[in-house]
């Protein structure tokens, strides 16, 4: 009977491995295969790879191994939004060129979300949808409150820009984009709350019209609209960055990543805006340390895709 029974169990054991095993091989494959190629758009002080370590960590990789075209934009690390755009749009379309895809699909993280939108708005007719995570639509308190405490044209403005520009000067030769514009300045205006307000007058497609709504799903030019966030500081004890994640929490009066508001992240069709990560777990942190009771960021990144994909995207 001992026998048996433990005959009974390793064929339990050795069918459910073999269902497990074959009902993943079908569900993966093609999972992120998307219609339209699919472009990743980093943030402020943001580079496509740095030193060999992606910005998005792991995420192009997460992506492509179950079908989809995946590529990363190389834009300014810091400059206007409208600046970067016309980059990100320049390199839309050498992605189109090289894909014979007819549009691509914009996921931009921070100032990479209000970046992909201004491609969508002026060129529409190349983008199927437009993703925002953790992205500035209206506004970071940290922006307005280090745009308000430095005076214009003040030694301490100076100060800060030169320790900006040689941040970027950093990325710029660890990550081969040293022929890019920088403008610190012109980065900073644009992430706070009168710039942002001032980008979304001339660029509304997607954006809420209520303080803390969904915008359109599909706005009048065509383009869907998604978006999501995290709204924790401290995420892992591991993680170093978590510490000036925590500090700069402090500066919100409402739910935040420790750089941008809950509210200031909605764009479109909002899937989640309280995922246990900061804004560097969004983009897979710092090599993929983040909340341990969390979804991993590459799986809502896939799970992205497969949404896109589901919706002829």
């Amino acid at each position: 009977m001992k026998r048996l029974l433990i005959t009974f169990i390793l064929c339990m054991l050795s069918l459910s491995s073999y269902a497990s095993s074959s009902t993943s091989s079908v569900s993966q494959t093609g999972y992120t295969a998307t219609k339209y190629p699919i472009v990743l758009v980093h943030g402020l002080f943001g580079f496509d790879s740095l030193a060999g370590i992606d910005y998005f960590y792991g995420i192009p990789q997460a992506l492509s191994k179950s079908g989809a075209k995946v590529y990363v934009a190389q834009i300014s690390a810091t400059n206007s939004t409208e600046l970067r755009g016309e980059q990100l749009l320049a390199q839309v379309q050498k992605v189109l060129a090289i894909t014979g895809a007819e549009k691509v699909n914009l996921i931009g993280h921070s100032h990479g979300g209000p970046t992909a939108r201004y491609v969508a708005s002026v060129s529409p007719d190349l983008v199927a949808s437009v993703t925002s995570i953790g992205g500035v639509n209206k506004g970071s308190r940290i922006a307005d409150i280090a745009r308000g405490t430095i005076p214009d044209g003040s030694i301490s403005e100076g100060v800060a820009v030169k320790l900006a520009e040689g941040l970027v000067s950093l990325i710029n030769l660890l990550s081969g984009g040293g022929d890019l514009p920088q403008d610190p300045l012109a980065s900073l205006a644009a992430l706070t709350t009168e710039g942002s307000l001032k980008f979304n007058q001339k660029y509304p497609e997607g954006v809420p019209s209520t303080e803390c709504g969904e915008g359109d799903y599909v706005a009048a030019n065509g383009v869907y609209y998604y978006s999501w966030t995290g709204t924790r500081n401290f995420t892992n004890a591991l993680d170093p960055t978590d510490a000036a994640m925590v500090v700069l929490g402090v500066a919100f009066d409402e739910p935040n990543d420790g750089l941008v508001g809950q509210c200031s992240t909605h764009l479109g069709k909002v899937i989640r805006n309280d995922y246990k990560m900061n804004h560097l777990d969004e983009i897979n942190g710092l090599l993929g340390v983040t909340h341990l009771f969390e979804t991993a960021p590459t799986t809502l990144y896939r799970q992205h895709a497969n949404r896109l994909q589901l919706q002829g995207l």
